[in-house]
């Protein structure tokens, strides 16, 4: 297998080298509007390749001075890149007359977009034909969004605000995902998250009340929107831990859970953007001298688990 590019290794300022992807469309409609035609938009993923950070963006149409304008949102929130990398949009071929006119812009810009990225020198690359493996990092970021947002949006008509509000939400809980420990101190219960490198420390935010068990006739439109960034959040939040746990063939014994490891705890009703961080203090091996019970530091005592309910982050090996 050959090295990562060196948009992947090298550090870089957050955004600096960018993977753009669109997703949609989405029907939207305007507010106070019962009947009548809903309204077409897509969203715009970011993805910075050095950092894992995201940002995303709605777009209301396909044209060139759109996505310009998405473009300027970009740059005044996250500060002008360097590179962009997209893919070919051959996907869009033979697909839907809307999803077209992405595939002529991308392929063949026009002079507005192309004298405001000469202007700035904003380089655009493209990935080679037929090649879904070189786009790995920024279909990975349209996956999260994607998957989990269907399924929890439904036949649900939004507004414009509160889509918006329901991206932005989810680009908070994809920034809040830990990485890695950011040291080995077994004291330091941190875990490092694309937030410190956009505010220097976790994404948080504001606690809500659980509305997941609550019926929508008993909610007003925004506690409707609430409830369905909570079901995002536990969603995806459960995909994202099951992704440390992932059972391969064994073909070789691995290393053991070991005292100062690093975990995330699987708990059930955390608000969003918040994780049960913790440190291995202590192994309870089982007859065959696997780990199968471990206690656990947090910020609110020492708790003893299951190894089934623990998830060990990616530490430096010396191997």
């Amino acid at each position: 297998m050959g090295n990562p590019p060196s948009e992947r290794v090298n550090v870089s300022a957050p955004f600096s080298n960018t993977g753009v992807d669109f997703v949609g469309l989405f029907l939207i409609k305007y507010k106070g509007q019962r009947k009548g035609t809903l309204h077409k938009v897509y969203v715009a993923i970011f993805v910075c390749m050095s950092t894992k950070a995201m940002h995303i963006e709605m777009v209301t149409d396909l044209t060139s001075k759109a996505f310009i304008s998405t473009l300027k949102r970009f740059f005044a929130r996250r500060d002008k890149c360097s590179t962009l990398f997209s893919d070919n949009a051959t996907n869009f071929i033979g697909a839907q007359a809307q999803l077209k006119k992405l595939h002529n812009l991308i392929n063949y810009p026009d002079d507005n977009l192309s004298n405001f990225l000469a202007s700035d020198a904003i380089k655009w690359k493209f990935i080679p034909l037929v090649s879904p493996n070189f786009r790995g990092l920024w279909e990975a970021g349209v996956k999260s969004f994607k998957h989990h947002f269907r399924r929890a949006i439904g036949n649900a008509n939004l507004t414009y605000e509160e889509f918006n509000t329901v991206i932005v939400k989810i680009e908070g809980i994809l920034n809040s995902r830990p990485i890695t420990e950011i040291s080995s101190d077994i004291n330091d219960l941190e875990a490092l998250t694309p937030g410190h490198f956009l505010i220097g420390r976790p994404i948080n935010t504001v606690a809500e009340p659980e509305l997941i068990n609550v019926s929508d006739n008993r909610l007003s439109r925004w506690q409707r929107v609430e409830k369905l960034t909570q079901h995002i959040w536990k969603r995806w939040s459960s995909d994202y831990l099951n992704h440390f746990q992932q059972r391969q063939k064994w073909q070789f014994v691995k290393n053991n859970v070991k005292p100062g490891m690093m975990v995330i705890l699987k708990e059930d009703y955390l608000p969003k953007c918040k994780w049960a961080l913790g440190r291995i203090i202590d192994v309870i091996p089982g007859k065959d001298g696997y780990v199968r019970v471990v206690n656990v530091r947090t910020a609110n005592g020492t708790l003893k688990r299951p190894i089934s309910k623990v998830c060990l982050l990616p530490v430096k090996t010396d191997n």
